[in-house]
């Protein structure tokens, strides 16, 4: 990828702004972040019913406010095995465009740190080898504290463009 490129994405990613208000969670144990703006609620565990013939990453639907949304385990997406939910798991309720309409979708975490500020200059994009991930998963890695945080590319996840995230739209519509 080209260093244009890498500009342009980060910019899609950033914008002008030289912070971004995120909300920090862990999936096993890396700390991942989402855009404090998608982010509707966070919600203990609820249940859940299981969608027989879903994807594994979108195997179930939860009702959120008296609407059916379906929860994603997006540890799949990179290749993280399932893992029992304890008493930190958190539900992050977010809106995220997909086919130019605004949908609610649950993502499951281990556990819910904060809402923060990420600054733009201590964010780089994935290295093109040597990730154990899918480079397109990822909207970029911010430095922080001597640790990564990972911004996940939740429209491509949820976009059906992967292998493993394919059947989740057309599934559950």
């Amino acid at each position: 990828m080209t260093q244009q490129a890498v500009k342009r994405d980060l910019n899609d990613i950033w914008g002008a702004e030289e912070e971004l208000s995120v909300l920090t969670f862990m999936l096993g144990s890396e700390v991942f972040a989402v855009k404090a703006a998608i982010v509707q609620e966070i919600v203990d565990l609820i249940p859940e019913t299981h969608v027989p013939g879903a994807s594994p990453l979108v195997a179930s639907v939860i009702n959120f406010r008296g609407k059916v949304i379906p929860l994603a385990d997006i540890r799949l997406a990179f290749g993280m095995k399932p893992k029992a939910p304890t008493i930190d798991s958190r539900i992050i309720v977010a809106e995220i465009t997909l086919e130019d309409e605004g949908l609610l979708v649950g993502i499951r975490t281990d556990k819910v740190f904060e809402v923060t500020s990420l600054p733009r200059a201590a964010s780089e994009w994935p290295p093109a080898i040597g990730m154990r991930w899918r480079a397109d998963f990822i909207d970029c890695l911010v430095k922080r504290e001597g640790e990564f945080i990972i911004l996940p590319n939740i429209r491509q996840i949820f976009s059906g463009h992967g292998d493993t995230a394919q059947p989740v739209v057309t599934q559950l519509q």
